[in-house]
């Protein structure tokens, strides 16, 4: 392209905004040359750990976290491309996408390692002290990928089903989500702290992006594909089962090697049962339960590979 059409074309642009294309190419004049460090604002970036002890490991702590939010956040990004209105269901795009939500759930399960080896494990049973009510379980976006994933009625476990009225508002659905057990005293009727601030701040935003995305989930639009091809299946059951699967488990794993390896069965930051609770056979969550069959439902958590 050559610089008089280069011009011509910004002339356009300019113009079919009702801007003067000319005030623009002067204000090239005078702006500064971008940078990396500018570009991915890496001092902001690197400036955001702020530990609340002097144990050396509470920063790598910090850090991947941050880094799972990030990897959520990529997740998201592709969700809300893929469930946007305009979005035509082209089943290779869409295998793409999914494709794509697999690799960042690789990314999410082999970043445990970071956890699981690269940190001093009685430096860790010290500062997670001062972390109390703070835990995992408080991920936001977390919550946000469920709910453009799949509807409320497959984030509900077993227990929750028996409890569920038999018309279920939004509203009903939350009262018994899965995760809310890891928090929420049945029999007492009691909530944790940490339970409590969370949904203190973020359950109306939740309530929301549900009726927003009721018929427009990941789930939802699949199922208006007629005969589907084998690869966009495949690559739902894969994103599924690594999401929901191997990522908890491997969660799991970590879990017990600081909290339980020593037979100290030692409790959650948060105050949940995280024995009981990280296990994907109690919180039974499947983004497409109709891609499996009644045997591996009935084994979810036990699958070894799909």
């Amino acid at each position: 392209m050559d610089k008089k059409e280069i011009l011509s074309k910004i002339d356009k642009k300019y113009q079919s905004l009702g801007e003067n294309p000319e005030t623009y190419l002067e204000g090239l004049l005078h702006a500064k040359p971008i940078n990396y460090w500018d570009y991915v604002q890496v001092d902001t970036l690197l400036s955001l750990q702020n530990p609340r002890t002097d144990f050396k490991d509470e920063s790598i702590f910090i850090m991947y976290h941050q880094i799972t939010e990030l990897v959520l956040k990529l997740m998201i990004h592709e969700l809300e491309q893929i469930t946007a209105p305009d979005f035509n269901n082209d089943e290779k795009v869409f295998a793409e996408k999914v494709n794509r939500l697999s690799r960042y759930s690789e990314m999410l399960i082999t970043t445990f390692d970071v956890m699981r080896h690269g940190m001093n494990y009685d430096d860790y049973n010290q500062f997670r002290l001062t972390l109390a009510p703070a835990s995992g379980f408080q991920s936001a976006q977390f919550r946000f990928l469920e709910l453009y994933c799949t509807p409320l009625e497959n984030l509900i476990n077993a227990h929750g089903k028996q409890r569920l009225p038999k018309n279920p508002t939004v509203e009903d659905y939350f009262d018994h989500i899965y995760w809310k057990d890891a928090g929420h005293n049945r029999q007492t009727n009691k909530k944790s702290l940490m339970l409590t601030q969370f949904e203190e701040k973020y359950l109306d935003k939740f309530i929301k992006l549900a009726k927003q995305m009721q018929g427009n989930t990941l789930e939802e639009k699949f199922a208006k594909i007629e005969n589907p091809t084998e690869q966009l299946r495949q690559a739902l059951r894969g994103f599924d089962f690594m999401y929901n699967v191997k990522w908890p488990i491997t969660h799991l794993k970590t879990a017990q090697f600081y909290l339980n390896s020593k037979g100290e069965h030692k409790a959650a930051t948060g105050g949940s049962d995280w024995m009981k609770y990280l296990h994907p056979k109690y919180q039974q969550r499947k983004f497409f339960p109709n891609l499996w069959s009644e045997e591996e439902v009935k084994n979810w958590g036990e699958i070894k590979n799909i």
